[in-house]
């Protein structure tokens, strides 16, 4: 079974057991969240479309906690002398394991 869920502008596919990686969120780990816009379920019984999204339908996930993501470089240049500059960002990230797909 898997689901196709919303979470920040992004659409990610789930199953069961997976572990995502979400924007971040302040919520202690091992607490459950849920995530209410499902998009579509598919599974052995066929594949059920919301419109746009399904009602009564969930994602049950568990936080693993925080994660930063990869290190992204930003370089500037201007063509003088002395003009560059190097700065670099890493963003934060909520480590989450998905634990079950189903109705409210």
């Amino acid at each position: 079974m898997y689901a196709i869920i919303v979470d920040g502008g992004r659409q990610y596919r789930v199953e069961p057991g997976m572990e995502l990686d979400l924007d971040y969120r302040e919520i202690a780990t091992g607490e459950s969240i849920t995530l209410g816009k499902v998009l579509c379920v598919g599974g052995e019984d066929g594949l059920r479309l919301g419109t746009p999204t399904l009602d009564g339908t969930t994602v049950t996930a568990s936080v693993l906690g925080p994660k930063q993501g990869e290190k992204v470089y930003i370089q500037k240049f201007t063509r003088r002398k002395h003009s560059k500059k190097r700065t670099g960002h890493r963003a934060l990230y909520t480590r989450v394991r998905i634990e079950s797909i189903g109705a409210v």
